[in-house]
């Protein structure tokens, strides 16, 4: 089976990176994990590392400017070409040119209901607040700070005593197997022929 590549974006552990390569792991898995990129020296490129997967650092500093930066990134994505790019835990937004390269090929995990509290403390906003529901979301990338289109999501109850700590290894827990769900989702072969109208 031809397997779809998709490139993962991290800044951090890797945990949504780890869920996707035990997915790859799977024989029947639609999607190889060809590439995986960070802005910085993130202890996640060890699960790449470990699976023997090429590996990457675009550091911010490293360039002369922020655009500089858009484009040196766009360009180590494109190497690898991809047909779908993940962001699991890049904390940086991506700038014109990976949108312009792969514009509705870009997708991300956001640690709440969206709309509700986007931007970078999503889990603190919620608790701040007050919801007794939270959750996960996984959108498709546009230029706007988790603005695209939500592919999908999951709920996940605000407990009572719940910190900023253990809500968010809550959502974590959520957010991995629904992220894995939607990349397989869009990384499967789609039906073809007369009988495809009726099989969805």
């Amino acid at each position: 089976m031809s397997r779809t590549p998709v490139v993962v974006l991290i800044s951090g552990t890797g945990s949504n990176l780890a869920a996707l390569l035990a997915s790859a792991r799977d024989p029947q898995c639609p999607y190889a994990v060809v590439a995986v990129i960070a802005d910085r020296e993130a202890s996640g490129l060890e699960h790449a590392r470990a699976a023997q997967i090429p590996t990457e650092v675009v550091r911010l500093r490293d360039h002369a400017d922020r655009e500089a930066w858009d484009r040196a990134l766009a360009a180590a994505v494109t190497r690898h070409r991809p047909e779908l790019v993940v962001l699991a835990g890049f904390m940086k937004l991506v700038g014109p040119p990976l949108l312009s390269a792969f514009g509705g090929r870009i997708i991300n995990t956001h640690p709440a209901l969206l709309p509700a509290f986007p931007g970078a403390h999503g889990v603190r906003d919620a608790l701040a607040h007050g919801v007794k529901v939270t959750g996960a979301s996984v959108i498709e990338v546009d230029p706007g700070v988790d603005t695209g289109r939500i592919l999908a999501q999951v709920a996940v109850d605000v407990l009572e005593g719940d910190t900023e700590q253990t809500l968010h290894e809550r959502i974590k827990a959520a957010e991995q197997p629904l992220l894995v769900e939607v990349v397989r989702r869009l990384t499967s072969p789609r039906p073809v022929g007369p009988q495809a109208a009726g099989s969805r």
